[in-house]
């Protein structure tokens, strides 16, 4: 008899975006002559880089001759890509990280789900809240929370994110084994600082804790005294993976490619406190379940990293930015407090009432989707996270239709 892995029954009833999606679909079935803008889940709107689809055509051509022709590429990614990113995107800051700590992948998302497969499901795990709901579900998959009661699973650790600590959770007293931070976070929108970044590397070493560190939004930070890597911290490199997306960046959410860094100085324990080399690991991980981002998927990669690409990049990241003022200006002005939106391209609401409740007033009234702060945790509840990656002139048109209501 086939019998279910019985952890997947402790998953909280609907996956945060599936039922934001739902009530969408339900809306616009019942109303078909609305146009409804979608300021929820995080996807671009603007066309790809042109530079990227050069290489795209150049790659695909090449892969139409037997002399240019790739079959299976290496599942770490192809170096010229890794290289580059080891270049431009650590050294140039000053981090010392190597192509061989560089792992090319289809996804970030998929990468921070899939990087607690590593550890013993005995460990302590902490996740900020609110949350990025793919560290929580899949150590519930895993096997490592115990149940869901009251809006949080029972074993792991919740580090509070608060207006009143700026959404920089405070350092715990007790031992903690995985955590799990982000910034640009996703989803209040708040940025961290060297000197508190410091903190928590300081606190993993003493610990032998590993940090894992979502820099997916890092493009979108202006500000040249935060920290876009994790390893701008000096020591950071024996305690932390740091993940980063090029969906985002340089609008390849249907095109899919991301990248995982791992140290070849990051360690792991086993049950003697004996250390490992943990980047040996996560490469036997990758090699026995994936098989590498295509050919020409890698080189419109690359071509982001171009002087051309560079430059429309940036163009990208500040279109979504500029969405971003015009939606926290607004919001402002309204009485509402927002986080986010300057060095993110999300703005987070407090709302000052029920999340759902809120959500469901805004589709309802004005025909626009946001995200219900209360999915992403405790925390949260709320709170609502309004996206800035759409076309302007809908952001302006969902701006107006909002400020129209009486909130």
């Amino acid at each position: 008899m086939i019998s279910l892995n019985m952890n997947y029954q402790k998953l909280n009833a609907s996956y945060l975006f599936s039922e934001i999606a739902h009530r969408v679909n339900t809306y616009q079935h019942n109303h078909p002559d609305k146009k409804i803008i979608k300021l929820g889940i995080g996807d671009v709107t603007e066309p790809l880089p042109p530079a990227c689809i050069k290489a795209l055509h150049k790659a695909c051509d090449e892969m139409g001759s037997r002399d240019t022709f790739k079959g299976y590429g290496p599942e770490q990614g192809y170096s010229f890509l890794r290289e580059i990113i080891a270049e431009k995107d650590f050294k140039a800051r000053g981090a010392n990280i190597s192509p061989d700590d560089i792992f090319i992948s289809d996804g970030a998302k998929c990468d921070t789900g899939s990087f607690q497969e590593l550890f013993n499901p005995s460990i302590t795990v902490a996740v900020p809240d609110p949350v990025y709901p793919v560290y929580v579900d899949t150590n519930v998959m895993a096997g490592r929370t115990g149940l869901y009661n009251k809006g949080r699973y029972q074993n792991l650790v919740y580090l509070e994110c608060t207006s009143e600590n700026n959404f920089i959770p405070e350092l715990p007293k007790k031992q903690l084994d995985l955590i799990y931070l982000c910034y640009p976070n996703n989803p209040t929108g708040a940025t961290i600082t060297k000197a508190e970044l410091e903190q928590w590397v300081r606190y993993a070493e003493k610990q032998k804790s590993l940090i894992l560190f979502d820099a997916a939004y890092e493009a979108f930070i202006q500000d040249p005294d935060l920290p876009r890597s994790i390893y701008e911290i000096p020591g950071a490199e024996k305690v932390a993976v740091e993940f980063r997306s090029f969906s985002k960046t340089a609008g390849f959410t249907g095109l899919r490619c991301a990248y995982t860094v791992v140290p070849e100085g990051c360690l792991v324990y086993d049950h003697m406190e004996a250390p490992f080399t943990l980047r040996g690991f996560w490469n036997r991980r990758q090699t026995t379940r994936f098989n590498g981002v295509s050919y020409p998927v890698q080189c419109a990669a690359h071509a982001v990293y171009t002087d051309e690409g560079q430059e429309q990049v940036k163009l990208l990241i500040s279109y979504y930015l500029k969405n971003a003022a015009v939606i926290r200006e607004a919001l402002t002005s309204m009485g509402f407090d927002c986080t986010g939106g300057e060095n993110s391209p999300y703005i987070w609401v407090d709302t000052k009432r029920d999340s759902w409740e809120f959500f469901d007033l805004l589709l309802e009234k004005a025909a626009v989707a946001c995200t219900p702060g209360s999915g992403f945790g405790r925390c949260g509840e709320g709170f609502i996270r309004i996206s800035a990656f759409n076309q302007y002139e809908n952001v302006l048109e969902a701006i107006d239709r909002i400020t129209t209501l009486k909130l």
